[in-house]
């Protein structure tokens, strides 16, 4: 049987900038939270064991009474990045033929919404945590080495600048995933069991995704996306991955 891939013009020029658009939203509501982070950090003595069980608490309460701001935040990207991807899929029903709308229209995304919303609000509430353990450790770490006391002072003041780089990396691997994990969603409803492997041909590609350009794999039976490590993954579904799956569509 034939198959039919999407306009990969089209589909990879219009999901780049759209997704690169979202990233930046995305990384800036986080960036926010980085910035919180940064100043209730910023009022306690760094170094000083005695205030870190306070200063933990603290950010654990933060993040708790960021579960409202987080569901939201994350709900927008989600419906923003549903939107250009159901979009893109109409525009290819069109091309292909006219019954693959009401198709894709249709298609079973509501549960891969709700599991990314999920995983989302996770990430984010995970932000002030991971910055109060990265503060206990190098209170500990300034006790064990008092030579370095100091310069570990000044890194426990960096928690808001390392916290935002952390924000930075789940916007733009969770946009790509969110992207992807839709595009997998109405594939499969139409159909489809393979895709194409695409880059973003240029040079900030890492060397195991270029050896994965424009090859063909199931979706079910995704490819080692990091060959350090022998993690599998589709296109956008690890960490800093731009890249993105061209369905294959039978026709």
């Amino acid at each position: 049987m034939q198959a039919l891939t999407l306009d990969r013009a089209r589909s990879k020029l219009g999901k780049k900038i759209f997704t690169n658009r979202a990233e930046r939203e995305y990384k800036r509501n986080l960036r926010s939270v980085a910035q919180q982070i940064g100043r209730l950090i910023g009022v306690f003595p760094p170094g000083d064991p005695s205030q870190v069980p306070t200063l933990m608490d603290m950010l654990r309460r933060y993040a708790e009474a960021l579960t409202p701001w987080a569901e939201r935040t994350a709900a927008r990207m989600i419906e923003d990045v549903n939107n250009r991807d159901l979009a893109m899929w109409r525009q290819a029903g069109l091309e292909l033929r006219a019954g693959l709308q009401k198709e894709i229209r249709e298609a079973p995304t509501g549960q891969v919404m709700k599991d990314l919303l999920s995983d989302q609000v996770r990430l984010i509430k995970s932000l002030p945590i991971e910055a109060g353990q990265r503060v206990h450790d190098l209170t500990i770490k300034g006790l064990e080495d008092g030579t370095r006391a100091k310069e570990i002072a000044k890194e426990i003041l960096r928690s808001g600048e390392v916290t935002a780089s952390r924000a930075a990396l789940i916007a733009r691997t969770e946009v790509a995933r969110t992207a992807s994990s839709l595009t997998e969603a109405r594939a499969l409803s139409v159909g489809s069991t393979t895709y194409i492997w695409r880059t973003s041909d240029d040079g900030d590609v890492r060397p195991d995704h270029k050896k994965l350009n424009g090859q063909a794999f199931r979706w079910d039976q995704p490819p080692v996306a990091d060959a350090r490590t022998g993690a599998r993954a589709n296109p956008g579904c690890i960490y800093n991955c731009r890249c993105y799956a061209e369905p294959v569509i039978p026709e």
